[in-house]
């Protein structure tokens, strides 16, 4: 079958756990089914509603856009925008890790449909795949310990070591742009955290939503500092080329804006935190 191929790539692609999630049991309403023949023959979205599945990457590593639950499944205003998708089409949501290095290969290989993984649309990974969206505007920032105060901002980096995630845009700002810094990089950004509460690294660098989070949940330890210092336009990637597929992603995501379910799936999880922003303009390249 089908969806079994597609799971058997996940798994040996990322060392992956797949888990799934439908209508109340992921926080989203029940979904009505949908006829295939409302889609055009061969499409996407024809082929998954036939098989009754969207397969999405997602992190399960980042408090309040997509971290693992207690009952296994992800949560996060990452994870309810997936689920804005799969309950548009009227079929279950399938969720599976995807960290920041794995991401194009996932959606090349074919493991997954989509992903929506606090993934920043650039120039670069548009050469390989296509982004439906933006669907929010983050910030690159920085998180340190919560005692420290030699470092306020990105210039104050020189000589410091800072922590990011393999992969990441992010940390190849870094590279760019700071390269007076010292950089280390690990498969997710959680792997950061300990080595920054050891003071083994100085910094940790990414969006100013996902330190927010880790922040939220350790305010003990961990502090924001100073601004943000890039815009980081967050897309939903597909497969390059699959023109129906995205226009239908973005079709869902501006009637999610218009309808209020955009705003109710960010008060539900990152607006624990942070303020509902104003949802960016869709870019329909």
């Amino acid at each position: 079958m089908r969806k079994t191929r597609r799971t058997m790539i996940a798994l040996a692609a990322a060392g992956m756990l797949t888990l799934s999630a439908c209508g109340d049991d992921n926080g989203g309403t029940e979904t009505e089914a949908v006829d295939p023949s409302e889609f055009p023959e061969g499409s996407t979205m024809a082929r998954i509603v036939e098989e009754g599945t969207i397969t999405i990457g997602t992190k399960f590593d980042q408090p309040l856009f997509g971290l693992q639950g207690p009952d296994g499944v992800p949560v996060g205003f990452d994870v309810e925008i997936g689920q804005l998708i799969a309950d548009s089409l009227g079929v279950e949501a399938e969720f599976v890790e995807a960290q920041s290095a794995q991401r194009e290969q996932l959606i090349e290989n074919g493991a997954v449909d989509i992903v929506v993984a606090t993934y920043t649309i650039n120039d670069d990974r548009k050469e390989l795949i296509d982004f439906a969206g933006p669907y929010y505007v983050a910030g690159q920032s920085l998180m340190v310990a919560a005692d420290n105060t030699d470092i306020n901002g990105p210039d104050d980096l020189a000589g410091k070591t800072v922590c990011s995630a393999d992969g990441s845009t992010p940390a190849q700002n870094i590279r760019d742009n700071y390269p007076d810094a010292e950089l280390v990089t690990y498969g997710a950004y959680t792997d950061c955290l300990d080595p920054l509460s050891s003071g083994q690294v100085d910094a940790v660098t990414t969006d100013n939503v996902i330190l927010a989070g880790y922040v939220d949940e350790q305010p003990d330890d961990f502090k924001l500092v100073g601004e943000q210092f890039t815009e980081e336009p967050y897309g939903i990637g597909l497969a390059k080329g699959d023109d129906e597929f995205r226009t239908f992603i973005n079709d869902v995501l501006e009637e999610a804006y218009d309808d209020g379910r955009w705003a109710e799936a960010w008060e539900n999880t990152a607006g624990a935190v942070l303020d509902t922003p104003e949802p960016p303009e869709v870019d329909r390249y």
